[in-house]
């Protein structure tokens, strides 16, 4: 497989190449930390230039619980955020952005909102990764494309099961929308992940590729998908060795699976990955373990449990890029980090071409 010429985060491939890289944790357990209630989601505490709470004091529905509003109405606490996984290690933080389509603001009437968070979003992450690149160990900012609320492959009525609540053309819009302001306010590579449904991937896969052949630019891509079951299979019923075949042609730099099993039950499926993906690298970033309302994160791993099972995949030589999903905090991905550090790198079965073709 060759891999095109990129115009950012050049140097990424190599690195890769070298050792296992880091990407952050998770978002929404950080912002849960802050008891943000309604009126701080609006805007009210954070920075008096921001503007936001004036505007979005009147907005008829509630906002508590959309996360991505924060990078408008709290950019202080997303930064702290931030620099909390940079300090601990990450080599990748990913914008906060995860929601941040029209499709998904719609829940909140605020789909016109879409285009702002993530430039907005970008920015942030893109300042804080500045603040702390240093020659030898540069940040990178991955702008994060979230698989939106909606599928595109299931029927939302079971008794309709031609029906659809949104359609391809949809999502490519809106993932267009996200792509270019993403790219615009910074990010350094693009992270198509959580995906449940392949067909919501591939319409995020083709605005990608869409963009840039529309502003020229070429960023490394990151594609992750989300094995939602002991059947190891994606929600819309493909299997690991499938749904790599359905996105292979969008030569991401790297393929991977995140959240959902936690990292003890997802050991075969990172496997099955190598075994059809030789020739790229792979990512991993489980959640928390499972549900426990008695821990500090509300999952049952710890730092030391998650960072034990990770250090098994990069022992095994299963794994290029590690971090953590739901439920892990700065303290998980320092732990990962420290786990990590000294093993090599899963190294590519056969040639990896990161420039195109002579």
């Amino acid at each position: 497989m060759t891999h095109p010429i990129y115009t950012r985060a050049q140097a990424l491939p190599d690195i890769l190449n070298q050792r296992i890289v880091i990407l952050d944790g998770a978002m929404g357990t950080m912002i849960q930390r802050f008891k943000l209630g309604e009126e701080q989601y609006r805007g009210a505490g954070g920075p008096q230039s921001s503007g936001q709470y004036e505007r979005l004091r009147d907005h008829k529905k509630d906002v508590k619980g959309n996360n991505e509003l924060l990078s408008l109405t709290r950019p202080d606490v997303i930064s702290d955020i931030h620099e909390r996984y940079l300090a601990a290690g990450a080599d990748l933080i990913e914008t906060n952005t995860f929601g941040a389509t029209s499709v998904a603001q719609a829940d909140y009437d605020m789909a016109h909102l879409a285009r702002e968070m993530n430039l907005a979003s970008a920015k942030l992450a893109r300042a804080a990764c500045d603040k702390f690149s240093t020659p030898d160990k540069p940040r990178f900012v991955a702008g994060a494309l979230g698989p939106t609320p909606k599928t595109a492959s299931i029927s939302p009525d079971v008794n309709d099961p031609g029906a659809r609540n949104v359609t391809f053309e949809e999502l490519r819009a809106a993932y267009y929308e996200q792509v270019q302001a993403l790219v615009e306010g910074g990010s350094d590579l693009l992270l198509v992940e959580t995906i449940f449904d392949t067909l919501n991937a591939k319409a995020a896969l083709f605005a990608i590729d869409e963009y840039f052949e529309a502003s020229g630019e070429r960023l490394p891509l990151i594609i992750s998908g989300t094995v939602t079951d002991a059947s190891g299979r994606i929600l819309s019923g493909q299997t690991v060795t499938a749904f790599w075949y359905s996105v292979r042609h969008a030569q991401p730099l790297a393929i991977g699976l995140n959240c959902a099993l936690g990292a003890a039950l997802m050991r075969p499926y990172i496997q099955e990955l190598n075994r059809v993906a030789p020739d790229t690298f792979i990512s991993c970033y489980p959640n928390a373990g499972l549900p426990n309302p008695m821990s500090d994160t509300g999952f049952d791993e710890t730092p030391e449990v998650t960072s034990r099972l990770v250090r098994e995949f990069a022992q095994e030589g299963l794994v290029n890029i590690v971090g953590g999903c739901c439920g892990t905090t700065p303290a998980h991905i320092e732990a990962i980090g420290r786990a990590v550090g000294p093993l090599p790198a899963r190294s590519l079965r056969r040639q990896f071409f990161y420039k195109e073709a002579a």
